[in-house]
């Protein structure tokens, strides 16, 4: 009898056939615990296997080597670097890890894109492998494999390892970080692993600047653990040692070149007021109408901030006066500030992948990887799952604390700045591995094997989430749209006149009140040699935005073609209304002017065209032609021989708008 009861009071059953009951274990991580090689392995050849079919069909594309918007421009950079010029010129722009990269890539292959994606493709795969491995340390082994799947079938992921854009770096640099973390949540941690912390941590800051919050996220953490960790001062320093190992040498060379200290680039102040401004609504609105371009962003910014104040600026004093105008908008209206970043907040989780030059949604018209998984694997999904796991692993907050800030930390930086799919795209790491986290916990709830505190205070917060993310701010079709667009204004330039009017149809098809896209189909008829046609699409345009300047210079481009030019005189003169300074609508309105017989306007004109532009080859020969007809035969001869010399320097001829 005693022997018994201290059996049960010992919790012990010998009873045949009966099964011990299952105990819950607490909810949260019973970690570390490594992924297998094997598994490993099985993960990044999926991940490759998905990414190479993407390639391929992406090659039959029109966007197989077609590269627009910043995509050229790293471009252009990576082949002046192939080149030989490693140096550069000037203090960094935009941040240069990338270019350097692609570079490198084009001194071993040369610039081929199809070689520059199989690249990134296996880059893309191996990021899948480093955040498995610290998804089975920060988690299980479970969330390990899990997490690693995910990402490999993540389409926003499989869309940027195809594009020339930094986004697959940032993401296997992330990852890598991520993984070193891990390693340093259970005993010892060697030196060498807080310095390869701070190498990978500053090598990202080097592809996506606003990384820098990331160093600053380890901080409290370093610190709030100093209890457990008496070398926390040890080990922050060499995370520090590591980011000034990367970030030393490129200030060095900023201020080599440029004359001043910038860690990473000069863009901070620009990019902030692109973000803040007054008429900013949260995504990307160039300086300048229609400048977006990396050729013009640098160049739009000193020259509106020399304007403004009246000298020359250093590119870090041109950084300061737009860092300026952020103040002063926000103190003037810090109501209407505060909206704007709950507008960036929204943004910053919605499922719309916010396009730059070229959407997802496209890409997915080629693409069975893009089409097949787009329409799950997205933050609408994500974000919900994400908070899910971020609620159900809080007992184990100690011990997720890094990823938990690092997430936070990076969140915030989006929003301080502009949402654009690609700046938020670093997000995806930590959502996906604490969505799948979440999930494993449900499927151990509803197996028994753990509980689930406040269960419907958890759901109601997921509920919540799940309606903010997918709560409709943008639409996809006019993306799709914009891509369009975009495609064909590098095919117009390219000369493929076809190609590019069959694009530009297709935008409108998704969105026929385009206004820019009505435009630009009108300036590509007119360059076909059909201004009749473009009439059409030039009113549809101004229908859609009157004020805009070049919708009536290409107008009265096509009215001039035409023998229309009364009408393009007036389309002129409303351009010029906008753009006082426009010497290209200074010399037409002169030549519609001069094609009604009112030479001394005309000239006057042509005069002021050559003023602004004294390199404007054009002006100068309608110069020329003017004076000749207005009796100047000295002035026609200077204007004529000026003509020449430039048509022989090279100068070209100007672009639709």
């Amino acid at each position: 009898m005693g022997k018994r009861s201290r059996r049960r009071a010992r919790g012990v059953d010998k009873t045949p056939g009966r099964p011990a009951p299952v105990r819950p274990t607490p909810p949260g991580p019973v970690g570390p615990q490594t992924v297998g090689s094997g598994t490993l392995a099985a993960i990044f050849a999926t991940a490759l296997a998905i990414r190479l079919i993407h390639v391929w069909q992406l090659g039959a594309s029109p966007f197989a080597d077609l590269l627009m918007g910043d995509s050229a421009g790293y471009d252009r950079w990576a082949r002046d670097i192939a080149g030989g010029n490693w140096l550069g010129s000037d203090i960094f722009y935009q941040a240069p890890l990338y270019p350097y990269l692609l570079g490198i890539v084009y001194s071993l292959f040369g610039p081929d894109i199809t070689m520059v994606r199989i690249c990134q493709a296996a880059l893309g795969a191996g990021s899948c492998v480093l955040l498995a491995a610290a998804a089975g340390r920060f988690f299980n082994r479970r969330v390990g494999v899990a997490t690693g799947l995910v990402l490999a079938f993540y389409a926003p992921a499989i869309f940027v390892d195809a594009t020339v854009q930094k986004s697959v770096v940032d993401l296997f640099l992330l990852s890598g970080a991520l993984w070193l973390v891990s390693r340093t949540l259970d005993g010892q941690t060697p030196g060498r692993i807080w310095i390869g912390i701070g190498l990978w941590l500053g090598a990202l800051c080097l592809t996506r600047e606003n990384a820098l919050v990331l160093i600053a996220a380890l901080v409290p953490w370093l610190w709030l653990q100093r209890s457990e960790r008496s070398d926390w001062i040890r080990s922050a320093a060499l995370i520090a040692a590591g980011v000034a190992a990367m970030l030393a040498p490129v200030a060095a060379r900023n201020a080599y070149v440029g004359g001043e200290w910038h860690l990473t680039t000069s863009q901070l102040g620009p990019n902030l007021y692109i973000g803040n401004n007054a008429e900013s609504d949260g995504t990307y609105r160039a300086l300048r109408y229609g400048r977006g371009d990396p050729l013009f962003e640098r160049d739009d910014a000193t020259e509106l901030a020399e304007a403004a104040l009246g000298r020359s600026l250093t590119p870090g004093e041109v950084s300061g006066y737009w860092v300026g105008r952020v103040v002063d908008d926000v103190m003037a209206a810090p109501g209407r500030w505060i909206r704007l970043l709950g507008r960036k907040a929204a943004l910053t989780v919605n499922a719309v992948e916010v396009i730059d030059t070229e959407s997802q949604y496209a890409h997915a018209e080629y693409s069975t990887s893009l089409a097949g998984l787009g329409w799950l694997t997205h933050f609408g999904v994500l974000i919900p799952l994400a908070a899910l796991g971020m609620a159900v692993t809080w007992p184990a907050r100690r011990r997720l604390l890094p990823l938990y800030l690092m997430a936070v930390f990076y969140a915030a930086s989006v929003v301080a700045f502009y949402v654009f799919a690609r700046y938020r795209f670093p997000l995806a790491p930590f959502a996906i591995l604490f969505a799948v986290a979440g999930v494993d916990q449900v499927i151990q709830v509803a197996r028994g094997r753990t509980t689930m505190p406040r269960a419907p205070l958890v759901a109601a917060a997921v509920l919540v989430t799940a309606v903010a993310a997918n709560w409709p701010l943008l639409s996809t079709t006019s993306m799709q749209a914009t891509s369009y667009n975009n495609l064909a204004t590098a095919y117009r330039e390219r000369g493929d006149l076809a190609t590019a009017i069959d694009l530009y149809e297709r935008a409108l098809a998704l969105d026929p009140a385009y206004a820019q896209a009505h435009s630009n189909l009108g300036s590509a008829l007119a360059a076909s040699g059909d201004p009749g046609s473009a009439i059409s699409h030039y009113e549809e345009a101004l229908a859609g935005d009157a004020g805009r300047g070049d919708f009536r210079f290409n107008f009265g481009n096509a009215l001039l073609a035409l023998g229309r030019y009364t009408e393009a005189e007036e389309q002129f003169r409303q351009a010029l209304a906008s753009w006082p300074e426009d010497a290209e609508a200074l010399n037409n309105l002169g030549m519609a002017l001069g094609s009604m017989g009112r030479m001394t306007e005309a000239a006057d004109a042509f005069r002021e065209s050559v003023r602004l532009d004294p390199a404007g080859a054009l002006a100068h020969r309608n110069l020329a032609v003017a004076l000749e007809e207005l009796g100047d035969a000295a002035g026609a001869r200077h204007h004529l021989a000026e003509a020449e010399r430039l048509e022989g320097a090279g100068a070209g001829t100007p672009q639709p708008r």
